[in-house]
């Protein structure tokens, strides 16, 4: 991916956990939070695009912050909800700073 260092470096870090716990964590908590199910959506298209090599992330992640009310955890969920909110916000800030570099080019 050109000029996502960062993004990238993360998503070698995040991808594989993320991969595995999306899915459990919507059937687990899809029911009470069915605002995960969105989350899930939106992870699902980022997935999509880095297989395409497509670099534009950010509807994503605006959509997920929105989403998520910028990755704050429900009190009643589990370790993995969390885990996967922090995933997703590390991946997002990643992402921003590397737009964030390239724009001050």
């Amino acid at each position: 991916m050109k000029n996502l260092v960062q993004f990238q470096e993360a998503v070698e870090k995040e991808l594989a956990t993320l991969k595995l716990y999306v899915p459990i964590v919507a059937r687990v908590h899809g029911g009470a939070h069915p605002e995960f199910l969105l989350v899930q959506e939106q992870f699902q298209s980022i997935l999509k695009k880095l297989e395409a090599e497509e670099t534009d992330f950010q509807g994503e992640f605006n959509e997920l912050q929105g989403i998520t009310s910028n990755y704050t955890v429900p009190e009643d969920t589990c370790e993995s909800y969390e885990a996967v909110y922090r995933m997703l916000s590390n991946l997002n800030e990643a992402y921003n700073a590397d737009i964030t570099s390239a724009d001050s080019k």
